[in-house]
């Protein structure tokens, strides 16, 4: 009996719980954060660099996270295929490139809603909304598994595979079908006319397991890494803590940052984050002029490939 009211009071209390207050509550803490350590080591920071002698490190880095972005691109069109659309062009690639400024857009939808118009008049609004839902977690599971390595450190890095199990057709078509199911009734309490639709003719999930998106996802994952330890190196010369142990950072800190939609592209939560978790292994103000030069040249290879889709839009207004 104590049970079932303590359940039901657990229960009454996560309804009653704004967590998208609690998100925006941690995402200006974020940014709090960060802006207490920049201002606290104002005076120790130091942006001059030598851009001769540093170029090759900066286009490397520059072409590592523009490279995380196709990746990111090639993982969603393996996404839209494992959920039974089949015969996709390439356009499909370079409409996801060329939207991914839009992630940096307040409210941190917009990429969204372009790339949901787009998929839906080559499929259905079912399958253009769902695969656009879940790729966000397919990018958490990739993380996730990157980050499960720091095993080596603590056994509780074990927990990080768990969402990988949640990953399969069948709990997938139970999370979709759950969906289907609150959708029609709020359409039918609403009195709003719905067409009636067989679910499994729009959603055909191809295999048990999306292990080719997954893995191209953790390329993704990877490549952007690999373009902040190019900066981490160039900047921080002196104090090198173990590469393994900022792999794992870097893949925890972007995951949260990814999970907080009020950051636009994670802006605020993957800095204050990592200058958290990495704690005083680097000094701080080494550690700032590296996430503000990394913050700089991921947003502006996103820039860089969206371009055309800003091209476009202009000249439509024209």
């Amino acid at each position: 009996m104590r049970f079932n009211i303590k359940n039901k009071v657990f229960g009454k209390f996560l309804k009653k719980f704004n967590f998208e207050i609690f998100k925006k509550l941690f995402f200006f803490i974020s940014i709090f954060y960060f802006l207490v350590y920049f201002f606290l080591n104002l005076d120790q920071i130091s942006f001059s660099r030598d851009l001769e002698e540093d170029s090759i490190d900066i286009f490397l880095s520059f072409l590592f996270c523009g490279a995380s972005i196709f990746l990111n691109a090639f993982a969603w069109k393996n996404i839209v295929i494992w959920f039974g659309k089949k015969n996709i062009k390439n356009n499909l690639i370079s409409f996801y490139v060329v939207t991914n400024i839009l992630k940096y857009v307040p409210g941190g939808i917009w990429h969204f809603v372009e790339r949901f118009n787009f998929l839906k008049e080559i499929s259905n609004n079912s399958l253009a909304f769902y695969s656009i839902l879940i790729e966000p977690y397919f990018m958490l599971c990739a993380s996730f598994l990157l980050a499960s390595v720091g095993i080596i450190y603590s056994k509780l890095y074990i927990v990080f595979l768990i969402p990988l199990i949640f990953l399969n057709r069948k709990l997938i078509y139970f999370i979709l079908m759950q969906l289907e199911a609150f959708k029609s009734k709020t359409i039918s309490k609403l009195n709003i006319s719905n067409t009636k639709y067989n679910f499994d003719q729009r959603i055909k999930l191809n295999s048990f397991f999306p292990a080719k998106a997954l893995l191209i996802e953790t390329g993704f994952v990877l490549c952007k890494f690999i373009g902040f330890f190019i900066c981490f190196n160039t900047a921080n010369l002196e104090n090198q803590p173990d590469t393994l142990f900022v792999f794992v950072i870097f893949c925890l800190s972007w995951s949260i940052g990814l999970i907080i939609p009020w950051a636009p592209g994670g802006v605020g939560v993957f800095e204050a984050c990592f200058l958290f978790l990495i704690g005083k292994n680097v000094p701080e103000n080494i550690m700032l002029v590296i996430l503000i030069y990394f913050r700089l040249i991921s947003t502006s290879a996103d820039l860089f490939f969206s371009v055309p889709f800003f091209m476009k839009k202009f000249v439509k207004r024209i």
